[in-house]
């Protein structure tokens, strides 16, 4: 293996158990964003646009799609002879076989993998983040600092920032304390969950780690807080771009709304940073000569004959006439016939809304109840290959997924185009 002085490890294994349905066969870097986007796609740009050539993604839950999606990175250009995107499953080994514990755990596991490249810096990223970051700005900051950790952080309102990780610094941007979601905080500056270390000290530290039976193997709750409470060289990285952890249903919708309300946030047009995916190419979309749109997102293939207002198309979705959707997310390869009405709603891939369902934050009594922790502000969610039936009434903050399909026949099926994609039918 050449020499790299910077490799990036991205941890993309997480369940994200919060998105609830839309992560029941996939990972949470593998869902939809926009409409051409997958979550993923993100980290893996900046790594490109920063000139990182050597990149690691860490895969552990529901891997397949994702793992088919990424590839060998060539649609990022980070399929390279010197380096390039690689795969890090948990793996058999002489010491036996083990999942990641935690997010500390998984780095240590793939020392060799980094040993390989006999790196300076090691980049720890997370998969699950919307935003656009030169990682290169933050490695010069650490070598400036001459830190053996640097953290990036936003700054966040102070009502919120019980919410975060937070950093307490001196005047200089050193970290002298950190604090989990604190009650009160002192400060507004959020951890993001992004991370620069010197290799040979990250190195020490994870080994150390390992062999304390009482840590849980983090990187925030652990690796880190120790190296404070050391002494050891923690800054501090200033972000003042756009960035958001969409590890909600609330959070998801709100990033996707964004980028139809605060273009001028997150630009995906800008060609001096462009997000890149793998998006195989496809007819160019379509709007009917009835059709009514106002401030949408669309993509190729997606052909739209009914009314859509404020809503994010993907790829090959139809949207039937009459249909009205307003604030909503729908989700490539779905369909949504005619006469259906959507709002504050996303639609799984695949799935299809049949002709005079409801979806609406505010409906009728007596609905069947879909109602889930996880759905809030009368968003509604449904999964992936489903079939919502004719005439289907929804309240908002429901969750509609397969496992209620065998209690309620008459409004709910699976869609057989999408079975055989890792969907079970309850």
């Amino acid at each position: 293996m050449a020499k790299q002085e910077i490799v990036a490890m991205i941890l993309a294994g997480g369940q994200g158990s919060r998105l609830g349905v839309l992560t029941d066969f996939i990972a949470k870097p593998a869902v939809p964003f926009g409409s051409r986007y997958r979550i993923i796609d993100f980290p893996l740009s900046n790594c490109m646009n920063s000139g990182i050539e050597t990149v690691g993604v860490l895969t552990q839950y529901q891997p397949l799609e994702l793992n088919s999606y990424i590839g060998n990175g060539h649609s990022w250009d980070l399929d390279r002879n010197n380096g390039g995107t690689f795969i890090l499953p948990p793996f058999l080994s002489q010491e036996g076989n083990e999942w990641y514990k935690g997010t500390a755990n998984a780095i240590y596991q793939n020392i060799p993998f980094i040993d390989g490249y006999r790196p300076k810096y090691v980049l720890i990223l997370s998969g699950d983040h919307i935003y656009k970051m030169d990682y290169g700005r933050m490695v010069a900051s650490h070598v400036k600092n001459k830190a053996e950790a640097t953290i990036a952080v936003i700054e966040v309102p102070l009502s919120e920032a019980s919410r975060f990780g937070i950093m307490n610094t001196d005047a200089e941007g050193r970290v002298v304390e950190f604090e989990e979601k604190p009650a009160e905080p002192k400060n507004n500056l959020a951890s993001m969950g992004v991370y620069c270390f010197s290799w040979e000290v990250l190195r020490s530290v994870l080994i150390e780690d390992e062999k304390d039976p009482s840590s849980k193997n983090d990187f925030g709750g652990d690796v880190i807080p120790r190296m404070i409470e050391r002494g050891q060289r923690v800054y501090t990285y200033s972000f003042a771009g756009y960035w958001k952890d969409v590890g909600t249903v609330t959070s998801l919708w709100e990033s996707n709304m964004d980028l139809l309300n605060k273009p001028d946030e997150i630009n995906l047009r800008d060609l001096s940073w462009p997000i890149y995916s793998k998006n195989p190419q496809r007819p160019s979309h379509y709007i009917g000569p009835r059709a009514v749109t106002r401030n949408i997102a669309v993509t190729d293939g997606a052909e739209i004959y009914g009314e859509v207002y404020n809503s994010i198309v993907g790829y090959n979705v139809t949207v039937e006439e009459g249909a009205w959707i307003r604030d909503s997310l729908l989700m490539p390869g779905s369909t949504i016939g005619k006469g259906a009405v959507l709002n504050r709603c996303i639609v799984g891939m695949n799935t299809i809304i049949e002709p005079d369902v409801r979806v609406e934050p505010e409906t009728p009594d007596g609905l069947v109840d879909f109602q889930s922790p996880h759905c809030q502000e009368g968003i509604t969610v449904i999964a992936p290959g489903m079939i919502i039936r004719s005439g289907a009434v929804i309240p908002g903050n429901s969750m509609v997924g397969p496992a209620h399909i065998g209690s309620h026949p008459h409004l709910l099926a699976a869609n057989p185009d999408h079975l055989g994609r890792g969907m079970e039918v309850c």
